[in-house]
């Protein structure tokens, strides 16, 4: 897999494990040559972002752009799926309110960032249950539980 992974953040943060994770992930749901940026940000940023993508002035975790929407974005054999901003300031104070591990929280926001590029979506009670399962399918088989 080929993924670009962007600290925008003044934190020290390894993304060793995240890119680990969305590899393991693309593997798991067969998705070949999949490429896509993650970009870290912070609280003020994602909200920017949100509110000039998503009309909502608020602070959230994550927020993916799924470029096959647009368009079939392909180059040579690589599926290029689009990109996903994650809040580690958010990541952060979310892994302390649910009382489980940053690496745990920051790795199921890259799952749920992916599965948002796929496709995947939570808007009904039924498309929630899939996307749940799914996301603690992937984060169980890779060993990192709740």
């Amino acid at each position: 897999m080929k993924d670009y992974i962007f600290n925008t953040t003044n934190e020290e943060i390894d993304t060793t494990e995240l890119a680990d994770v969305l590899t393991f992930a693309c593997s798991h749901l067969k998705i070949e040559n999949p490429l896509l940026n993650v970009v870290i940000v912070d609280n003020e940023k994602i909200r920017e972002i949100n509110r000039e993508y998503r009309n909502k002035d608020a602070v959230t975790d994550v927020i993916s752009f799924a470029f096959e929407e647009v368009n079939d974005v392909k180059y040579e054999d690589v599926r290029f799926l689009g990109e996903i901003y994650i809040s580690y300031e958010r990541c952060k104070s979310q892994a302390s309110e649910y009382g489980h591990s940053v690496r745990r929280e920051f790795s199921y926001l890259a799952v749920h960032g992916l599965l948002h590029l796929l496709g995947y979506d939570h808007m009904t009670e039924e498309d929630k249950k899939v996307m749940r399962a799914l996301e603690e399918e992937i984060l169980n088989e890779y060993d990192i539980k709740r």
